[in-house]
């Protein structure tokens, strides 16, 4: 049995039950350069013809089956200069945060975000407007109500970007707003220890082609108050694992796109990455190379996935992480 088929057997319960406290990871880990890790992309020989898949936005389950490929991980550590969210799509950055442990939802949605919108105005030049519409915190525990999704995916479309745009502001501002660029951004944070356990995974932009990415319905639980309230934060309930492939209770609300494998992919990874480190995410950028407004050589969006690491070590604590989805508007 290879090592990488070994550690991704590691069981759940196992993952459950490590320390919860900070651990410093290794200086040995840091300095390595390359892992290599079995990634899940949709299968799209399998789609049946004339149909559309899906996946549930609280539970790591899809209609399509998963192709699983073996990859090599390079590590950003020492080269997070050579990476943007113009030109690959993602970058890293050092910027620790007053929050620590992010269990009071209403610190998260004033300080934290407030934090969050300093540090894309501190980073990214031209920035006129920033709206916050949504965060998920994901932690390997039996009673998270969100966990680390091992399947290669963007988090929206083009119509779902502009959907959301449309969504979280006022008409007349939207329709004006979306005349000019705009981006979602996806910034990203370990929570309380190193994510060495289920990191997270990016693909350089630039190695993807775009009949890479295939659009696939976002199933979200039906909540009877949604005409009223159509903020689901802070309502998330962990699903019922027997029925996580039935999609009863369940009403499309969304747009995210699922990756086909291709070998020209180059993956990459913050190894270690700390609670005090942050990596952007690019979800979409109306600027992008081949969109209507786009621009030469601008990445669209980032591909991205939690991985098995065959490096991390059996005692690594659980992954914990918060993610903050952020509209972007330039002048």
């Amino acid at each position: 049995m290879s090592l990488i088929l070994a550690v991704g057997r590691r069981t759940f319960t196992q993952a459950s039950h490590h320390n919860s406290k900070p651990l410093a990871a290794p200086i040995l880990f840091h300095k390595a350069n390359m892992t290599t890790a079995i990634f899940k992309h949709i299968d799209t020989t399998a789609i049946p013809q004339g149909t559309k898949p899906w996946v549930k936005v609280d539970a790591d389950a899809a209609s399509f089956k998963l192709a699983e490929h073996k990859r090599s991980v390079n590590n950003l550590r020492g080269r997070e200069s050579e990476f943007s969210t113009d030109n690959s799509g993602f970058a890293v950055y050092k910027e620790p945060s007053n929050e620590k442990a992010f269990t009071d939802d209403s610190a998260i949605r004033t300080g934290y975000y407030q934090e969050i919108e300093n540090l894309l105005r501190k980073r990214i030049p031209g920035i006129k407007k920033v709206v916050i519409f949504d965060h998920t915190i994901r932690r390997r525990t039996p009673d998270a109500a969100r966990t680390p999704v091992q399947r290669v995916h963007v988090d929206q479309t083009p119509a779902a970007a502009e959907a959301r745009v449309r969504r979280h502001l006022p008409k007349d501002e939207a329709e004006e707003l979306l005349k000019g660029r705009f981006q979602i951004i996806n910034v990203w944070r370990p929570i309380e220890n190193p994510a060495s356990d289920f990191p997270l995974a990016v693909i350089d932009w630039r190695t993807t082609k775009p009949d890479d990415f295939i659009p696939v319905d976002l199933l979200y639980p039906k909540r009877e108050d949604f005409a009223k309230d159509n903020d689901d934060r802070g309502k998330e309930v962990r699903p019922d694992e027997s029925k996580w492939y039935s999609t009863e209770g369940y009403e499309v609300r969304g747009e995210t796109m699922s990756v086909a494998p291709n070998e020209a992919h180059k993956f990459y990874y913050q190894k270690d990455m700390t609670p005090d480190e942050v990596l952007l995410l690019k979800c979409y950028d109306s600027w992008g190379e081949g969109q209507p407004q786009g621009k030469d050589g601008i990445a669209v969006r980032t591909p991205h996935t939690a991985f098995i690491d065959p490096q991390t070590p059996a005692d690594a604590p659980g992954r914990q992480s918060i993610e903050v989805r952020c509209l972007v508007f330039y002048d």
